[in-house]
């Protein structure tokens, strides 16, 4: 299963995204949230299943797109914003004891991947205006350039592609 980015109104969902200066408590320096929990570029991170762990994976994703790979300020705000909602979708809907997360950079490109026990498959709902929650895909869908879902003998991995450049 996978989607295009581009069906949903991107200057509308951009509106709304907050912003999250570098001064904001997820801006951790890059030497200490990676020591602490691991560096997602070298091999899987594992995050706990709570709700802190949506908090931990934004500043893993910060810290290594703005700190290490000086990704453009927008490119990280998305990246951040899609990573804490794909983490909180398997916190919330897996049932899982442990989700990983992983990021990989290619030439103009970065994916991010978040790892989890369950086959069940994310669904995209439509978004009306007024809801407040069921977001998160649509959130996926609208600011990356790709995305989808490969399931693996035990789970599945949800990913998605940004490009690295403005």
């Amino acid at each position: 299963m996978g989607a295009m980015a581009g069906q949903g109104d991107v200057a509308s969902v951009t509106e709304r995204v907050p912003e999250d200066p570098a001064g904001a408590p997820d801006a951790e320096p890059v030497s200490t949230v990676l020591d602490r929990a691991g560096d997602p570029t070298v091999r899987e991170v594992p995050l706990p299943n709570r709700p802190e762990s949506a908090r931990l994976a934004r500043g893993l994703t910060r810290a290594v797109l703005h700190q290490r790979w000086a990704a453009p300020a927008q490119v990280t705000e998305h990246t951040v914003l899609l990573v804490s909602e794909l983490v909180g979708n398997a916190v919330r809907h897996t049932g899982a004891h442990t989700i990983g997360i992983r990021m990989l950079r290619r030439s103009g490109w970065i994916r991010v991947e978040v790892r989890d026990p369950s086959r069940g498959l994310p669904c995209l709902l439509p978004v009306g205006e007024l809801d407040t929650s069921g977001r998160g895909l649509f959130l996926v869908d609208t600011l990356a350039e790709r995305w989808g879902v490969d399931l693996l003998p035990r789970g599945k991995t949800t990913w998605f592609e940004m490009r690295a450049v403005e």
